[in-house]
């Protein structure tokens, strides 16, 4: 498996788990899922942050962005007066 192609895996499996980036802690927790051993990915670029720009600049993961749902809140209504028969 060249460079190449470990990184297009690597970066098809971040858009797959819709993340641009993680951490090799959680790459590691995916185990057997991950597509390319992450001592391999080392090995090949020399550290995690390398292989982290590498996919950053060669294949680009485009996430979509959610953008929060602002919820309206309803205007308070108007309390109605009660008028008190004053005699």
């Amino acid at each position: 498996m060249t460079k190449n192609m470990m990184l297009k895996a690597v970066s098809d499996f971040f858009a797959a788990k819709g993340v641009e980036s993680m951490d090799l802690a959680t790459y590691k927790s995916y185990g057997s899922d991950a597509p390319v051993k992450d001592y391999l990915l080392r090995r090949a670029f020399g550290s995690w942050n390398r292989v982290l720009s590498v996919v950053k600049h060669r294949h680009p993961v485009e996430v979509p962005v959610e953008e929060p749902v602002v919820e309206k809140k309803a205007a308070p209504k108007a309390k109605k007066e009660v008028k008190k028969d004053v005699k």
